[in-house]
């Protein structure tokens, strides 16, 4: 079926501009924008965090709340309304789930009542839908916190008129996240049992938010070729490989997009100096302001290396750690920005007061840092476990800063290692501290060689990693779902 003028509501737990920890909000908050290019009429549902009311946003009252069941209680949710980008956003409103200082955890855990959290925010989103009147043709799914949606669908609306031609798609952003609950809590969710069996949500006795989004949606998508076939082996599918091969047919791999009208150096607002492909020489007054920014005491010919990361095992910081020492022994800086598991943080902020003025390590969440590392560094590295698709490599070339990365998911998708004069980045493949020395001592050779380097950064920068391809992608899975759906029905 090719339906050119397609009604998507898309359902994501964060997305920029409104709240944010990771590239699930990037995703969130630009994708619906592209879909608006090829046709489709968005809509946006986020829950009503207390960073979003802390945002600056104009925010109104739709005046409408639904009803949610959950387990014995009825609870009450408002419907709030703001826009991004021409794009409608609801806001789901219950001020004892999501009117805290973190999304879905403090540093020391996740929130104890993050099934409550959810389910209330994934059935509320299914009844904001029907008391709008939005009759979709598909409700674009994001990770295991809207995972509870397609189930719905199946199951407590399946004999709903309303939702007779809706078709669900849903998108895993990270698999090793995956919404796993006891399950004596199943009677929140209000659900049947009859969903509850190993061929449905149920994970090793388990509630699992995550495989309910596989099993019930019409069409799963991951947000990279490389980490659609990952996800499918034991070693990357985190228990949920078998679930994945059982549907391989319906799952495909879409690479994000970006928003170069944010991330491009020729017009970044945040950075000391804008600079293009053609002309560079705006990238050492960044470098030079980035230097001043970490308080880093080096000649400017000294190659530095930038990471802006999650502080977790996934993102490699355990062989990055093990790493540090001889890489500090090398003729090089680097800067780190991020925040993550404490241990981390903790060996961070101390390797940055060992190494004073030579590195510089910020615990924090800046998008205005991030912004002035990607144009003042030389390169970036991102040496992943697994890496579902990334987003900062493909910044870094758009900004002539040189990726450096694991070859994994994504991250093996848009980076050619660099041989022989071709190629954007540096890839390694065995996931060893050795292997990432020995690539980063690589780049630095060819960082010597300034001819060749800037002919690098230069192929790097004519990358075209822009949404509108990704976008159509989807359209194209969204009539494919649809054609599903009918068919089914």
């Amino acid at each position: 079926m090719e339906d050119k003028h397609l009604n998507v509501v898309f359902v994501s737990s964060e997305a920029v501009p409104f709240a944010k920890t990771g590239g699930l909000a990037d995703v969130s908050g630009t994708l619906p924008v592209a879909l608006k290019k090829v046709s489709c009429k968005v809509t946006l549902f986020l829950p009503f965090y207390r960073q979003v009311l802390s945002g600056g946003f104009e925010i109104e009252p739709t005046g409408l709340e639904v009803s949610v069941p959950l387990g014995r209680r009825e609870l009450r949710a408002e419907i709030m309304r703001a826009s991004s980008n021409d794009l409608p956003v609801y806001l789901i409103k219950r001020d004892e789930f999501f009117d805290r200082s973190y999304l879905y955890g403090t540093p020391e855990g996740d929130y104890f009542d993050n099934l409550e959290r959810f389910t209330l925010f994934s059935r509320a989103v299914v009844e904001a839908i029907k008391t709008r009147g939005f009759k979709p043709h598909i409700i674009h799914c994001n990770d295991w916190q809207t995972g509870l949606i397609p189930a719905y669908l199946k199951d407590v609306y399946r004999d709903d008129p309303f939702f007779t031609t809706t078709a669900t798609v849903f998108t895993i952003h990270n698999i090793a996240y995956q919404g796993i609950f006891p399950p004596f809590l199943f009677e929140l969710t209000g659900l049947n049992g009859r969903v509850f069996t190993p061929e449905g949500m149920e994970f090793w006795g388990n509630i699992n938010l995550l495989k309910a989004g596989i099993v019930f949606s019409d069409i799963v998508t991951t947000v990279s070729s490389g980490y659609s076939k990952e996800i499918q082996t034991p070693e990357y599918g985190y228990g949920l490989d078998g679930v994945l091969r059982a549907r391989r047919k319906d799952l495909h791999g879409v690479v994000n997009g970006v928003d170069y009208s944010e991330w491009d150096p020729e017009k970044d607002g945040l950075i000391r100096a804008n600079y293009s492909e053609k002309d560079l020489t705006g990238k050492r007054l960044c470098k030079e302001d980035l230097l001043e920014e970490f308080d880093l005491r080096i000649d400017l010919e000294v190659p530095l290396i930038g990471i802006i990361s999650r502080l977790a095992d996934q993102k490699g910081m355990d062989i990055l750690s093990e790493a540090m020492e001889e890489l500090m022994s090398l003729d090089l800086a680097m800067v780190v920005l991020g925040t993550g598991d404490r241990r981390y943080q903790d060996l961070f902020e101390g390797l940055s007061r060992r190494w004073h003025g030579k590195l510089g390590v910020k615990i924090t969440f800046d998008n205005r840092l991030a912004h002035k590392i990607e144009a003042g560094c030389d390169m970036i590295l991102m040496p992943s476990r697994y890496e579902p698709c990334g987003l900062n490599q493909i910044y870094s070339l758009k900004y002539g800063t040189v990726p450096i990365v694991r070859a994994t998911g994504g991250l093996d998708d848009t980076i050619e290692d660099y041989r022989d004069g071709h190629g954007t980045g540096f890839k390694f493949r065995d996931y060893t501290a050795s292997a990432l020395v020995a690539k980063v001592k690589e780049a630095l050779s060819v960082y010597r060689d300034k001819r060749q380097w800037t002919a690098l950064q230069r192929r790097g920068m004519k990358k075209d990693f822009s949404w509108e391809n990704s976008a159509r992608r989807y359209k194209d899975l969204y009539n494919l779902a649809l054609e599903k759906r009918l068919h089914k029905s």
